[in-house]
């Protein structure tokens, strides 16, 4: 079985325009990405999925495999979809959908994506949750990155009792009606940007078109519950940070200082 990891990255962010080419660190945020996904040791390939000239030359510079698209994608899975379906392959290979603002998703996180999917012979798709980290927990390199729950950029998940998802929303769930729960953290699940898809299911998936709640929410996941369809939720113990706002970016742009600054000691 072949896997093959399509990262979508576009310019116009609307929080954050032309995020994959930030690079404070010496290097554009789209490398800081692809060096993760390639460290993966399913991965067979890897390949960046963009509709701007801009963001493919900054992928070529580094010696990444850059895809142009069609500009009209109504979200990252689309655009990952034209990728695999030009450059072919069998029905049941796997394609990792990482998206583009994911610097610091741990390789050994998307192994582990892979062969719960891989384990799931009666499910088209797979995905990365993990608890929210304690309020207090401190963002040092290796520690959990701290999120809020109620933060509407942290999306949540909650499961069904076979670990599948029942609900991705930008709300928060579920909601604790009693105070003691809310104190407790609730049990709330942070979602992570990476997805494991057939690919033949990838390709039907991207023929649906954007489903209400995928609208409403807008989180493309949603368009593949509200087709009925299965999503397996791998658990892994770490948050790690997307990159929404500017501030987001600064944050991770410390937080790679200093684990530099620590590997030259």
């Amino acid at each position: 079985m072949n896997v093959v990891a399509i990262i979508p990255a576009r310019y116009a962010s609307t929080r954050l325009p032309g995020k994959p080419l930030l690079n404070a660190t010496g290097k554009h945020l789209i490398q800081h990405v692809w060096e993760q996904v390639r460290a993966a040791r399913c991965v067979g390939r890897v390949m960046i999925a963009t509709d701007d000239e801009r963001i493919a030359a900054a992928v070529r510079s580094f010696g990444g495999e850059a895809w142009m698209t069609r500009p009209e994608h109504p979200s990252g899975t689309d655009r990952v979809a034209e990728v695999a379906r030009a450059i072919g392959g069998r029905d049941e290979d796997i394609v990792l959908n990482v998206q583009g603002d994911e610097p610091e998703i741990e390789p050994a996180y998307l192994d582990r994506l892979v062969k719960r999917l891989e384990r799931e012979a009666d499910c088209p798709a797979a995905t990365l949750a993990c608890p929210f980290p304690p309020a207090d927990a401190q963002a040092q390199p290796g520690a959990a990155v701290p999120h809020d729950p109620a933060d509407p950029n942290c999306v949540k998940v909650v499961l069904n009792r076979a670990g599948r998802a029942l609900y991705f929303s930008r709300a928060l769930i579920p909601y604790p009606r009693e105070k003691e729960a809310a104190g407790e953290r609730a049990g709330w699940l942070l979602h992570l940007g990476a997805y494991a898809y057939r690919r033949a299911f990838l390709l039907e998936l991207a023929g649906w078109p954007p489903s209400p709640l995928e609208q409403v929410e807008r989180l493309e996941q949603l368009r593949v519950l509200e087709h009925g369809c299965g999503m397996a939720v791998e658990l892994v113990e770490r948050a790690v940070a997307g990159i929404d706002t500017a501030a987001d970016y600064d944050q991770f742009v410390a937080r790679w200082r200093r684990v530099a600054v620590g590997s030259e000691k």
